[in-house]
């Protein structure tokens, strides 16, 4: 009993100090969460001092950073109307304006990290501001080259006032049976031609003797790889030489002129020499041709020379007959699809045309060559570079109207307007020979 009673007051001793040490790790527990909480009341506290007291000025600041996002949008949408007001103007105006469509794709690179830092943590949480900085950029980069002006008009062309206020950066009209020049607005100028090349073209092919009732294919070599224009003729159609040059010539064709040259019996290279060696024998010096659609802005001539050109194309009965057609349907070896002419003017009432051909890349603008019957004269008209899409058969229909109601209506008068451009003597180095 004695023993028990000791043994009794030691038990308990041990729980009384078991309990007491976990009452002391308790409060040790405690009391070193307190100070976090402490100090996270302390910091939001702090925050909210500092977002009263500076209010006003993040206010203001928010605004201006809302207003350069704003006015970012606007800022590189600025090529689109630079490129639009470079397509009124030209000469030494038109490279500065040049160079300044070319600058705001470079400001919207600049104002990306502007809006980041008006921003603070924006990109971190989305990537929505970088990749709209990015689409508008890349929409002004597209902008800017899609309105890269011509050759002619930069190099000054169209600055060149003319009594008939045409729209077309070169003009001649030729008197076909005399050689006579009765109206000329830059006529020296070396330009690209576009798809009048493929006057040369058809000359060639029918000089060649090749037989135009045998079928070519159209295949992946003849597609456009340069500028990657679309096609109405399948890769694979089965057509007739005479078909090819039919569509050639009556609705601009690049796959059908394209297929013509590559099944030429020498190749597509004996082909191209064949069309400057037919230049230079028709005494067209500043001519030259890389390939037989016009969709190279290395095909190159003159208004002189192409008033040359379409005089000894119009020689050609068939080129005659193809150039002026008005529509047929041509069988491609599945089916028949309809074409079209691509000159307004050869149903017109008021025009008698024997001869002609439209053309347009974006180096050369909008162009036409015709030869006309007009008050019993037979002329050949030349048009380059002209604005606007119509722009090329309404400076046409000037001219026209201009020979009707001309004095001496029966005659060709040396006298007649000639224009030439601000930089005559050097137009023939602007362009590479």
């Amino acid at each position: 009993m004695n023993r028990a009673v000791p043994l009794f007051a030691s038990c308990c001793a041990s729980v009384v100090s078991m309990r007491s040490a976990l009452a002391v790790l308790l409060l040790v527990a405690i009391g070193g969460l307190l100070p976090s909480h402490a100090d996270a009341q302390a910091r939001r506290s702090a925050e909210t001092t500092a977002k009263a007291s500076q209010g006003p000025a993040q206010s203001a600041a928010a605004q201006r950073a809302s207003s350069a996002r704003v006015q970012s949008v606007p800022a590189r949408a600025t090529p689109q109307r630079s490129s639009s007001s470079d397509a009124r103007a030209g000469g030494s105006q038109q490279t500065s304006r040049l160079s300044r469509a070319a600058q705001p794709v470079d400001r919207s690179a600049r104002t990306a990290p502007a809006v980041a830092q008006a921003r603070p943590g924006a990109a971190v949480r989305s990537g929505r501001p970088t990749r709209a900085v990015s689409a508008v950029a890349s929409s002004a980069a597209v902008a800017g080259v899609v309105a890269v002006p011509t050759i002619g008009r930069a190099i000054g062309l169209h600055h060149v006032a003319d009594p008939l206020s045409l729209r077309s950066s070169v003009a001649l009209v030729m008197d076909q049976h005399s050689g006579q020049i009765v109206y000329q607005k830059n006529p020296q100028a070396v330009l690209p031609i576009a798809s009048i090349t493929k006057l040369m073209t058809a000359m060639v092919v029918l000089d060649s003797g090749a037989p135009l009732g045998e079928a070519l294919q159209v295949t992946e070599a003849d597609r456009d790889t340069e500028r990657h224009s679309s096609s109405r003729l399948p890769i694979g159609s089965q057509v007739s030489r005479g078909d090819m040059l039919l569509l050639a010539l009556m609705s601009s064709e690049n796959r059908a002129a394209h297929a013509l040259g590559r099944l030429h019996p020498e190749g597509l290279s004996a082909f191209v020499a064949a069309m400057n060696a037919k230049a230079r024998a028709l005494g067209l010096m500043d001519t030259r041709f890389t390939e037989p659609t016009g969709l190279s802005g290395g095909n190159v001539s003159s208004a002189r020379d192409l008033a040359r050109l379409a005089a000894a194309a119009h020689a050609y009965p068939l080129i005659r007959e193809y150039s002026t057609a008005n529509g047929k349907m041509v069988d491609v070896g599945r089916r028949q699809i309809g074409y079209r002419s691509t000159n307004r003017l050869v149903d017109h009432p008021q025009w008698e045309i024997g001869l002609q051909k439209t053309g347009f890349i974006s180096e050369a603008g909008k162009c036409l060559v015709m030869q006309a019957t007009v008050d019993g004269r037979e002329v050949i008209i030349v048009l380059l570079d002209a604005q606007g899409s119509q722009s090329r058969f309404a400076d046409a229909e000037r001219l026209r109207r201009w020979l009707s109601e001309s004095p001496g209506a029966g005659s060709i008068s040396p006298q007649a307007p000639s224009v030439s451009g601000p930089n005559a003597a050097v137009v023939q180095r602007a362009w590479p020979s």
